[in-house]
């Protein structure tokens, strides 16, 4: 029941970065701390929700990290009032980087404390 919940937090996260990302800016919610930090907690949660929704799948968690990173820059050039940039990107996918590795060692760590609770 958790893994099921994880995978539709997931997807729903995703979808709502994908909706922020190409959306007028007028959408977009105001930015709390710089824009790359912002962009970076954002890929890096979504990271490791996929990493718990999947976790015999971290290898296809970093490629869709790295892939959702540059197709939502490349999907701004529809917008007129979107500018994509390389470098947005590129934070975009560190932080997916750092949640995968985030959420790797956390849901190992849950993996290991639910077995020692068992004995």
């Amino acid at each position: 029941m958790t893994t099921r919940l994880f995978r539709i937090g997931a997807w729903f996260a995703l979808a709502a970065i994908i909706f922020v990302t190409v959306s007028p800016i007028g959408y977009r919610p105001r930015d709390l701390v710089s824009t790359n930090f912002d962009r970076a907690a954002a890929y890096a949660i979504l990271s490791a929700l996929f990493v718990f929704a999947y976790p015999r799948h971290r290898w296809t968690v970093a490629a869709l990290m790295v892939a959702t990173a540059g197709a939502a820059e490349l999907f701004q050039f529809l917008s007129p009032m979107r500018h994509p940039h390389l470098m947005d990107a590129a934070v975009k996918a560190a932080g997916g980087g750092v949640g995968l590795c985030a959420g790797t060692l956390l849901h190992s760590g849950a993996a290991r404390l639910r077995i020692d609770n068992r004995q």
